[in-house]
């Protein structure tokens, strides 16, 4: 209609402006400086048991985790921690509530990084003990602002948990640490709502230049909890703002790892393992779809090579729907077909579809690794 009135419209590519922040170390991984955006998660077994909870983040490591968080409610679990990092490979981050003995004994068993909040530690002396442990062990502290915990003062100075509120907790605890000469720090802003959550991290992003570690807490289960944290955690990251991201859902963790990487992928930060499209289908479509897909993303999970998958329901429209796909695949009426970039290569028994894309993934893979290796 507008080109017909004679008005062009020029679309212009969207490119993000990321803001610049400290950089500190979380083990072996940079966060802030403008390193890649890092995507965390946090067990949900008891840290107490080794074994369960190295199983854990061994899973979540398959699925791309780059930092862990483990609760720490107890003396017993500040110690499993020395047992657990040495049966994985990516930093562990010890979660503190209350007491300061807890976060000595974590980053003495060699925690990553400790979460709390210093203000609820119980007082400046104590304060001071985990600074100094932390400073020891070189270990950064992470202030973990919660909208569900704020205090009480502010509380009723902004009559309730309102971003302002999450932001001037922040500040103030950020501020007890400056003031015993602790900068390693990195700070979460976060309520249970998409609105708060991002004006939180727009007003304290405003305030300072340290790391901000991203996400909406207790989004709620799978599809919820999705919807919640790519819109919330998008808005941010679309922005500039973020340096490490959190998908926080009711799940099994690995679910959150790869929701934040579909998330990094959509906004085109981050590109970690297949991409795939596929159609939703429609009465052109006589082959389980559904499954096909289902089966596909379950074999891939652990392959990080970024490629573009298709897998269409329909022989006749499916590559040219899907021509921008490095590999796809179609059926219909008994016949598969594979094709790359819209060009049809081969046909094939429709029962093979996944077997097919499967292999000539596996072949993309070790040429793409090859390549990487000189």
């Amino acid at each position: 209609m507008l080109c017909s009135l004679g008005i062009h419209i020029t679309v212009m590519p969207f490119s993000i402006q990321r803001k610049k922040t400290r950089q500190i170390s979380v083990g072996k991984v940079k966060v802030g400086g403008m390193a890649p955006i890092a995507v965390q998660s946090m067990t949900n077994t008891f840290t107490c048991d080794i074994e369960a909870t190295a199983a854990q983040i061994r899973r979540l490591e398959e699925a791309g985790c780059e930092i862990v968080r483990v609760a720490v409610p107890d003396m017993e679990s500040a110690r499993a921690i020395s047992s657990i990092k040495k049966q994985i490979s990516i930093p562990l981050i010890a979660d503190i509530h209350f007491d300061y003995r807890l976060a000595v004994a974590s980053a003495k068993a060699g925690a990553d990084g400790l979460r709390l909040n210093p203000g609820n530690i119980g007082g400046k002396v104590k304060v001071q003990k985990v600074v100094d442990c932390a400073k020891e062990h070189k270990v950064p502290v992470r202030i973990g602002v919660n909208a569900g915990s704020l205090e009480k003062d502010l509380l009723k100075k902004y009559a309730g948990a309102t971003p302002e509120a999450m932001v001037e907790s922040a500040m103030r605890n950020i501020d007890i640490l400056r003031s015993l000469d602790f900068h390693e720090i990195k700070v979460s802003i976060k309520a249970s709502d998409v609105f708060r959550t991002v004006e939180a991290y727009r007003l304290i992003s405003q305030k300072t230049d340290i790391p901000l570690h991203v996400g909406v807490t207790e989004a709620g289960a799978l599809f919820p909890g999705i919807v919640k944290s790519a819109i919330g955690i998008g808005m941010l990251l679309a922005e500039g703002i973020g340096d490490t991201i959190r998908v926080s859902l009711t799940r099994d963790p690995v679910e959150e790892v790869r929701a934040g990487y579909e998330i990094l992928k959509a906004l085109e930060i981050r590109k970690r393992g297949p991409e795939i499209i596929s159609c939703p289908t429609c009465g052109r479509c006589n082959i389980n779809l559904f499954e096909i897909v289902e089966r596909v993303e379950k074999a891939l999970l652990s392959n990080p090579t970024h490629v573009k998958l298709a897998i269409m329901g329909c022989v006749v429209n499916g590559p040219g729907e899907a021509k921008e796909a490095d590999i796809g695949v179609a059926g219909g009426d008994g016949t598969g077909i594979l094709f790359k970039k819209g060009r049809v290569i081969k046909k094939f028994p429709q029962e093979m579809l996944v077997e097919v894309l499967l292999d000539e993934v596996a072949k993309m893979t070790e040429n793409i690794s090859k390549t990487e290796k000189g």
